[in-house]
């Protein structure tokens, strides 16, 4: 006979810091389920220490019996774009320029994104990409 699937009661996608989760903001998106703060704060940090620095998309599924399972993601587009320029995007994007990105890396964006997008095309994920540059107000050169 095989295992019994656990019912799933609640699943949220939180946006923390690699290896830093603060257990205030884990307690605002998870108190009302009862899951151990404490046990998902380990587990995210511990799965996110080598990416310090980055902030790290997790979906934490908490089930009937109060367990979890954390699925971890690539980082935003545009912290990754931020990270690239080594800056912020224009507060006015359309009328000021906040930088200029290449094609490589546009390129290495798109790779490391890849697994997240709605694509399996490289090229197209690479458009993905410049079209978020471009709402930052950042210029992609040739």
């Amino acid at each position: 006979m095989p295992p019994k699937q656990k019912k799933k009661v609640f699943e949220s996608t939180l946006q923390l810091a690699a290896g830093e989760a603060p257990v205030a903001e884990l307690g605002k998106m998870l108190g009302q389920t009862g899951v151990n703060l404490v046990e998902v704060k380990r587990a995210y940090d511990t799965a996110t220490a080598t990416r310090r620095g980055d902030i790290v998309p997790a979906v934490v599924t908490v089930f009937e019996d109060r367990s979890f399972e954390l699925r971890l993601k690539t980082p935003p587009t545009a912290f990754l774009i931020r990270k690239a320029l080594g800056g912020d995007g224009s507060a006015r994007p359309g009328h000021d320029s906040a930088g200029v990105l290449s094609r490589e890396q546009v390129r290495e964006i798109a790779e490391q994104k890849l697994s997240d997008l709605n694509t399996a095309d490289l090229d197209a994920a690479m458009r993905t990409i410049e079209g978020t540059a471009r709402s930052m107000g950042v210029r992609v050169k040739d």
